[in-house]
């Protein structure tokens, strides 16, 4: 269902036409999804640095139980394995102390163990029940106890099912690890100057038909009224067939662009935000997959341009390397701060 237009959004593209195809404001066709309203309420950024959004939905049923499945899927494997682990841990402990709660005879056999400790004892003994595994010697004492025991190892299988079952989704679930620059960089291009990050897969998996659209949104005072507008910027090149290295993204700043005649006081100033978002086709498991990315104002570097990446390989193929991806060459001051007159009157 389309809402009726109003008249504050019949005005902002009439503003449009008057201002050229360069111009793009928050219409309902270039808010990104955000809206119009909500973009020029919000405070803050719109994705973290990390890509993901930072609004919320509240009052959804079953929310907690998928951001866990989620985070569960994005977690590191180092984080995984700990958590998996401590939850583990925990619910045997917890089953442990049952176990004790029933008196000192709801265990019998520990002496077989040679454990001393009645809690270690009661460890052990929950464990081998929620693994399955068993435990000579030692036995639930007691129909308090046994009904514990009954319950325990109907809950170990359970939980067991579920980890594995999150070990094969992290397995099978395409993904792409992108690495992107600590910093946009505003450098020489091409006798003025162009904003440039780059980005490179760090995954094993290859990436074909990579595509990119870059957004950036600030606060514009277009008629004595103060907005926050978005502008998608136009690239050197917005797709690469083949991604084997790196990828540095450019948008030259010309008379055409919204960002011509930039400074960084212009930039602070606007609360300026730069969306990224790259898609590419997966091989592994010949799917999209897609990755967001984001920069404030305060991650724009002046002055400075990209280091190189490459280096030399001993078979004389083609190498960069990774951890020079956010490497930078200074400049004297003044290099790119000052606007050349080719890009034409600063965006107010």
């Amino acid at each position: 269902m389309t809402m009726p237009s109003t008249s504050h959004e019949n005005a902002a593209r009439e503003r449009d036409r008057e201002r050229g195809s360069f111009a793009t404001t928050s219409t309902e066709d270039s808010d990104l999804g955000f809206g119009r309203v909500v973009a020029n309420t919000a405070r803050g950024r719109f994705l973290t640095r990390a890509g993901q959004p930072t609004a919320r939905k509240l009052g959804l049923r079953g929310a907690r139980t998928g951001r866990a499945y989620l985070a569960a899927l994005g977690a590191t494997w180092r984080d995984f394995l700990v958590w998996t682990v401590g939850i583990v841990l925990l619910v045997n402990g917890l089953f442990a102390l049952a176990y004790r709660s029933l008196g000192p005879g709801a265990l019998s056999g520990s002496d077989t163990l040679g454990l001393d400790d009645p809690f270690l004892a009661a460890l052990v003994y929950s464990v081998s029940i929620f693994t399955t595994t068993g435990v000579d010697g030692m036995h639930a004492v007691g129909a308090a106890a046994h009904s514990l025991t009954v319950v325990q190892a109907l809950l170990g299988p359970l939980v067991g099912m579920i980890i594995a079952g999150l070990v094969i989704a992290r397995l099978t679930r395409p993904r792409a690890e992108l690495r992107f620059s600590d910093s946009v960089v505003i450098a020489p291009y091409e006798g003025g100057r162009g904003l440039m990050f780059r980005f490179v897969n760090e995954s094993m998996s290859e990436l074909t038909n990579v595509h990119a659209a870059v957004y950036v949104t600030w606060l514009e005072t277009i008629d004595g009224v103060r907005e926050r507008n978005f502008h998608r910027l136009t690239l050197e090149r917005d797709d690469v067939a083949f991604f084997p290295l790196h990828w540095t993204v450019v948008h030259p700043l010309t008379a055409d662009s919204p960002l011509r005649g930039v400074t960084p006081e212009r930039l602070r100033d606007g609360d300026a935000e730069i969306l990224i978002l790259v898609t590419a086709h997966e091989e592994t498991f010949s799917t999209r997959i897609s990755v967001r990315h984001s920069y404030t104002w305060e991650d724009v570097t002046w002055d400075a341009r990209f280091a190189s990446i490459f280096i030399e390989s001993m078979d004389e193929a083609l190498a960069i390397d990774v951890e020079r991806l956010s490497r930078l060459d200074r400049l004297p001051e003044g290099s790119t701060r000052l606007a050349p007159a080719a890009e034409g009157p600063m965006v107010p």
